[in-house]
């Protein structure tokens, strides 16, 4: 449940961050069912700009309406940003309008990025949050977007906390800190925290806890400078060995490769290490490459135990309407007949 206050919450940083006003042309092209799409078109029309809504998302249509309708803004999630550098011609598209593009919903691969900023060239703003934080509650500002510049390391980043929102970092078991650099569940006190969930008072009090501390379920650290990482859903952990393995980690590696278009690393059941990570993975047309080779790409950038033992392909990887993958329906062939799906 969002009220009004988590939505005025939210103006303040489309207008001083975003640059939202009327002169402003808004590409709306994610499901209005979504908060990255409906919270986005709300901020555009509170700051009474064009909002230009896109029906069907097909890569090759959104390059000519950013074109022809002389978009300035926009809100994409990172794998519409992938499919848009593959449309011929889009190195030299007329991209001159363009003011602002802000991403998020899903992790993005360092690769993608750089080439997203060096193609489009306007200024890039990630945005992390969730449908129970009104959207963004973290942005990475245009500064840490230079693939070539002093604060590259960023780039992997999603950013600082925004106006009035605080962050921890917490032990999901012993709900301590933890320290700068650890990984744990990230927790966010902000405006933008939802009333609750509807008619779920249970489910309520489990995620919003502490006096007003919202449970993101999310795992990630703050560097010291105060910069938030993501590593991966909370429950997307894969535990091998004993040892704490982030698919989000191993996937931004991977992904690295020049005949990988796409991948998600799943876990899935091992008899000696209780769970190791598997890829799945979408080749490059008329690229060819062995899955062995896609193991020592990995392990020569990656300790050994964070690496897939095993790769799969498949043509497309299934994702919901806001572009996440569907790592659940991944994993479910694994683990049939299983009462846990952890191991």
């Amino acid at each position: 449940m969002l009220t009004n206050s988590n939505f005025f919450s939210l103006i303040p940083t489309s207008r001083v961050m975003w640059e939202l006003d009327e002169k402003t042309v808004n590409l709306v092209c994610m499901p209005l069912f979504h908060i990255g799409g409906g919270g986005w078109a709300v901020a555009g029309q509170y700051s009474g700009c064009t909002s230009i809504i896109v029906r069907d998302l097909e890569p090759v249509s959104l390059v000519k309406t950013i074109v022809e309708k002389k978009v300035t803004h926009g809100f994409l999630v990172p794998a519409v940003l992938q499919i848009m550098l593959m449309v011929p011609g889009v190195d030299t598209a007329d991209f001159s309008s363009l003011r602002v593009f802000v991403y998020g919903a899903s992790p993005i691969s360092e690769e993608i990025l750089s080439r997203s900023v060096r193609t489009f060239k306007c200024k890039f703003w990630q945005a992390y949050g969730l449908t129970e934080t009104t959207g963004a509650i973290i942005n990475l500002p245009p500064e840490d977007h230079d693939p070539d510049g002093p604060n590259k390391h960023r780039l992997r980043s999603c950013g600082v906390p925004g106006p009035e929102t605080q962050v921890r970092i917490v032990d999901a078991e012993s709900k301590k800190d933890m320290p700068v650099g650890e990984v744990g569940e990230i927790w966010m006190k902000s405006p933008l925290v939802m009333k609750g969930y509807w008619n779920m008072p249970e489910a309520t009090a489990e995620a919003i806890v502490d006096g007003g501390w919202f449970r993101s379920g999310d795992a990630g650290y703050l560097d010291a400078d105060g910069y938030l990482y993501i590593h991966d859903r909370v429950k997307d952990m894969i535990v091998s060995g004993g040892e704490n393995v982030y698919p989000a980690e191993v996937e931004n590696a991977l992904m690295a490769h020049p005949a990988i278009a796409d991948v998600a690393v799943i876990g899935v059941p091992d008899e000696k290490w209780g769970e190791t990570p598997k890829a799945i993975v979408v080749r490059k047309a008329g690229v060819e490459v062995t899955e062995q080779e896609i193991i020592n790409f990995c392990r020569e950038r990656m300790a050994k135990f964070k690496c897939p033992t095993s790769v799969e392909w498949i043509d497309v990887l299934p994702r919901n309407p806001s572009g996440k993958i569907l790592k659940k329906d991944l994993r479910a062939p694994y683990w049939v007949g299983r009462t846990r799906h952890v191991n």
